[in-house]
């Protein structure tokens, strides 16, 4: 049994527990995004080309989804408010170097070291959460919050991206970062007691940890890699190759490690698979949903980037006002129930933008399929969250969290990266009719997992069963 104090505060203060990790994993969503508006600006200032311009976007992404489940098994061994300080630490010395930067390659480098600091500090503020929060209502409560503040973030990012490119300048896309994330562990630092994880016996799984973290990294580099060359290219289909291989070695070493990385009994946990499965589906949808968006509105119905980032104000403030409600109705109605209603009514909002003709008006065409898409991830992101921490015991806490948060990652790159390809496959309006059309395919599979994967009784029953 974890024997801690996770904070004097998880009986009396367990707001600032919500509200810290709310901040923090809202700062993580926001840099997501943050920069897909401020692109051209960066590319014009920095003087640098396409190809080095996306890895401002990848090098992010790469470091945060591949070090996430080593960021879940740290927060459990080594103290959650310990790796949550040092990765809030990381992340915003990162962001300063980033906004910073004047050259291409210091760019990239400071933006994977803010995916690393990002990827140390999720699992370790979702697992104190989990551990000050007693898994039912208060914990599904929680989690709804937190997920309509994580599932606005991505929304927002955008919105603010174009504020800050029309405004101060793009540098600030990073170093507003720096501010909130100093207030952050002055505050984490004051009113959260260090927890002290039971010593247990046995080395840490350094082997397990670089496998996995390795075969994460590789997998998203070369989602990357076939957009640009190809999904069936001779590379592409050896990358994957290799990735499935470490992913093979890996397994083969938690079978035989006496403390091993990713205990794989917790993968007989049907509810915690289930949301990772449907969480890779979900994100990928949305995160397709906004990256297709932003470029329809921009490229072919003549939107300027503040404009652009303005449009999704209906969408980042629709999933917030749902996603409050979306704990109660995921205990009323289940992770299943919500699951479902929310990913079908993202379906339909991906429809209804490809049928959007060249001259759409933003009332009559694009707000009904911004305000679906934001009541349906609103219903989701708060129901992935619960159900991967549904019966989850305070040991394994940082470490469901970290598999859920790169199932997250790893479905927002691959959904992008994918439809990416149907994009640049078709040509002018058409190409984005299919590429809508894709996203509302991922969001049909995303029904199919959830239906498959839950059980009728999810939520605060199946908690108790658990």
């Amino acid at each position: 049994m974890l024997h801690t104090t996770t904070l004097s505060p998880a009986a009396t203060r367990p707001r600032l527990v919500l509200a810290l990790t709310c901040a923090a994993t809202s700062m993580v969503g926001l840099d997501t995004a943050i920069v897909n508006v401020a692109l051209p600006s960066i590319q014009r200032d920095l003087g640098t080309g396409y190809a080095a311009l996306q890895w401002v976007v990848v090098a992010y992404g790469l470091l945060l989804g591949g070090f996430l489940l080593l960021g879940g098994r740290l927060a459990d061994r080594l103290g959650r408010r310990r790796l949550l300080v040092t990765g809030l630490a990381v992340f915003a010395g990162a962001s300063l170097a980033a906004g910073a930067a004047h050259a291409p390659g210091l760019l990239i480098a400071a933006r994977g070291a803010q995916g690393l600091g990002a990827a140390l500090l999720v699992p370790a503020a979702l697992s104190l959460l989990a551990v000050t929060f007693p898994d039912g209502r208060e914990r599904h409560r929680a989690l709804a919050v937190v997920g309509a503040v994580d599932g606005a973030a991505g929304a927002a990012g955008v919105v603010l991206s174009g504020l800050l490119t029309g405004g101060p300048g793009w540098r600030w896309a990073f170093l507003i970062n720096v501010p909130a994330g100093l207030v952050l562990i002055g505050l984490a630092t004051a009113f959260l007691v260090a927890d002290r994880p039971e010593k247990r016996a046995g080395r840490f799984d350094v082997a397990g940890a670089v496998t996995a973290t390795t075969a994460l990294l590789l997998l998203a580099y070369t989602l990357h890699h076939a957009t640009g060359h190809g999904w069936l290219a001779g590379t592409t289909l050896a990358l994957f190759a290799a990735a499935a291989a470490l992913l093979a070695v890996f397994v083969r070493i938690e079978r035989r490690s006496a403390d091993p990385l990713l205990p794989l009994p917790m993968l007989r946990n049907r509810s915690l698979v289930a949301a990772n499965v449907t969480g890779v589906l979900a994100f990928g949808a949305l995160m397709a949903f906004i990256f297709i968006g932003s470029l329809l509105m921009q490229q072919v119905l003549g939107y300027s980037p503040v404009a652009t980032g303005l449009a999704w104000l209906a969408t980042t403030v629709t999933i917030v006002v749902v996603a409050m409600a979306g704990g109660r109705l995921v205990t009323r109605a289940g992770v299943r129930a919500s699951l479902v209603l929310g990913l079908t009514l993202l379906a339909v909002g991906a429809v209804w933008l490809a049928r959007v003709p060249a001259d759409a008006g933003y009332a009559t065409d694009l707000l009904p399929a911004f305000l679906l898409a934001g009541v349906g991830f609103g219903l989701c992101g708060p129901a992935v969250q619960i159900g991967a921490l549904t019966g989850v015991s305070q040991p394994a806490a940082g470490l469901a969290s970290g598999l859920v948060e790169t199932s997250r990652e790893l479905g927002g790159a691959a959904g992008v990266a994918v439809v990416a390809a149907v994009l640049v496959s078709g040509s002018g309006l058409d190409g984005f009719r299919a590429a809508f059309g894709f996203v509302a395919v991922l969001a049909v599979l995303g029904v199919v997992a959830a239906v498959a994967g839950f059980g009728r009784k999810s939520g605060c029953a199946a908690a108790a069963d658990a």
